[in-house]
């Protein structure tokens, strides 16, 4: 159980726009006038790593047809106020990013200060797989994978108020957040940069990445002019190192 500290694990579904276009073929490039109707953000659901209960943000019938997801996003900006840590797959450039926009637009200010774990980020500097979605990286690691959606059809209806495809989206988003923490467990081993849990909760020993106290001195890292303290966790089992002190006595 971690303690001390927030992380919350969580993804984002969002609308398709509505552009005019002349043609279908060579619209690389369509102009902001075109837009019909903006993208708005369907719905979302998070959970605090280690915690059963879910949170989530849907909208109702009359807010998906009048694109209105002031409500929800207002919802989920009180999470990442709250948030030391936030853990997306693609987060950085689609899910954190997408919610921001959504900050400004309703005129939210930013909430206090959060490091970001992008397990897409993880994923493409640390192995070669064949795919690196989410339903892909579950499926390679024997994790439960995605529900199906049924196809782009769900989007459509959802978009246009319908009671029971919101309900299955709601579903379908609360599920892609479960297997995704199962994920995050899986690949934070490998995750060098990873905010240091130790560091939030005030333990220099403890493991940088799952905040474990439960560490090995596994030897030491040198080079030309140092030399550092080699720990490996016993739970999630990555590997840091501490500084030594001089006249150090560890082994």
């Amino acid at each position: 159980m971690l303690v001390g500290k927030k992380i919350l694990v969580f993804d984002i579904e969002t609308s398709q726009m509505l552009v005019k276009v002349w043609q279908l073929r060579g619209n690389d490039y369509i102009d902001p006038g075109r837009i019909v109707n903006d993208w708005f953000v369907i719905c979302w659901a998070a959970k605090w790593f280690d915690d059963d209960k879910m949170e989530t943000g849907v909208l109702t019938s009359e807010e998906a047809k009048n694109r209105n997801d002031k409500r929800i996003v207002k919802k989920i900006w009180n999470l990442f106020d709250e948030a030391d840590i936030v853990i997306a797959h693609n987060g950085d450039r689609f899910d954190i990013a997408k919610l921001k926009a959504r900050f400004l637009k309703h005129d939210l200010k930013l909430p206090s200060p959060y490091k970001s774990v992008d397990t897409l980020k993880v994923a493409r500097r640390e192995f070669r797989l064949t795919s690196n979605k989410l339903d892909y990286i579950c499926g390679f690691t024997g994790l439960t994978k995605k529900i199906e959606t049924g196809g782009i059809s769900l989007w459509d209806d959802s978009e246009a108020g319908d009671k029971k495809a919101l309900k299955k989206m709601d579903e379908y988003c609360q599920n892609d957040v479960r297997i995704l923490e199962n994920m995050y467990i899986k690949l934070r081993p490998y995750i060098k940069n990873h905010p240091n849990i130790g560091l939030i909760d005030g333990n220099k020993i403890a493991c940088p990445n799952c905040g474990s106290l439960n560490v090995n001195k596994r030897g030491f890292n040198t080079n030309r002019v140092s030399k550092s303290q080699r720990w490996q966790c016993l739970d999630c089992g990555s590997w840091h190192s501490s500084p030594l002190k001089e006249n150090s006595q560890i082994r």
